[in-house]
């Protein structure tokens, strides 16, 4: 398996093969002066509206649909969004999952995995932790591992987002996607391949593609913040590495309070509810971490929304 996972052709097959059990979510125009963004349009990705709450969900069942799966069935290991996405998917797809989660995940996605009817394993404090448990657990049942982002089938299915994007909105001037191990700008930037500008957002508390960028190579960053439970991995996916190297544009770093401001931001304006990875993305534009110039249609990808109900007033 190989980079050709993510050729086009390859990603528009694994977006048929999905299809018939994934929402094509919608697009959402909105007036950037609205936001405080005059002459600016905004074209919003709803992918929060995916089933199980993210679009973690393509990429685990483009791994249940083109894996043979054994008895025991799947293990992954999540900070909460992959570990739903695969729980829901292993029900739908009737196979066993063990999920294992970090203490940060939220109690919301927690809820979730069980709801799904998957075995949920709570292991140390952040995702690294967990990932280290399901590996031993790997050794130990001879489960199949579905990884959140450093495996080519979860790549492959994530990188239908931007298939189905480009369709709905074939002239963007550049699009804005939130960065935690780097599955989904991973894959998004490898369909667009410099067709446009791909903007990773990141939490200023989880650097993990800024430093991976500096320093030339995957390396650890520290894991914390707001969205831990979504976007602090210790490190960026090895896969997904050179295709940044090659094809995103920049990676802009936001704070916290910024990422609190984009969520209530898209309640206040949209009504929208995203969780706190799934608000970074915007949290960039209206920080002015990252400048849209009036004229330009800019892509916001709202990727997640799996988070009990807070106020946002």
């Amino acid at each position: 398996m190989d980079a050709s996972f993510l050729a086009p052709a390859a990603v528009a097959a694994a977006h048929a093969r999905i299809a018939p059990h994934i929402r094509r979510t919608p697009v959402l125009e909105a007036d950037g002066a609205d936001f405080g963004l005059p002459g600016v349009r905004l074209v919003l990705k709803l992918e929060f509206l995916q089933h199980a709450g993210s679009f973690k969900t393509r990429g685990a069942f483009n791994n249940l649909l083109t894996r043979a799966l054994p008895p025991v069935g799947v293990v992954a290991a999540s900070g909460g969004n992959h570990g739903a996405a695969v729980a829901y998917c292993a029900m739908r797809r009737e196979v066993p999952a063990t999920i294992f989660v970090p203490s940060v995940a939220s109690p919301a996605k927690m809820d979730q995995i069980r709801g799904y009817g998957a075995r949920l394993e709570i292991a140390g404090e952040r995702y690294d932790d967990a990932l280290k448990a399901s590996e031993r657990w790997l050794a130990e049942s001879g489960a199949a591992a579905i990884h959140a982002y450093d495996q080519w089938e979860t790549l492959q299915g994530q990188a239908t987002v931007g298939l189905e994007l480009e369709q709905q909105a074939p002239r963007l001037d550049a699009l804005l996607v939130a960065v935690g191990g780097g599955g989904l700008i991973g894959g998004i930037a490898s369909w667009y391949a410099g067709r446009i500008p791909v903007i990773g957002v990141e939490p200023e508390a989880a650097p993990t593609l800024a430093r991976a960028l500096a320093a030339g190579e995957p390396v650890d960053a520290p894991a914390g913040g707001v969205a831990a439970d979504s976007l602090a991995p210790r490190r960026v996916g090895s896969l997904m590495f050179p295709i940044a190297q090659r094809h995103v544009a920049e990676s802009v770093l936001v704070t916290d309070d910024a990422i609190r401001e984009s969520q209530r931001a898209l309640w206040k304006t949209l009504r929208i509810v995203a969780e706190p990875g799934g608000a970074a993305a915007m949290a960039a534009l209206l920080s002015g971490r990252w400048k849209a110039r009036p004229g330009q249609t800019i892509g916001v990808l709202i990727c997640g929304a799996n988070t009990t109900a807070v106020s946002f007033n």
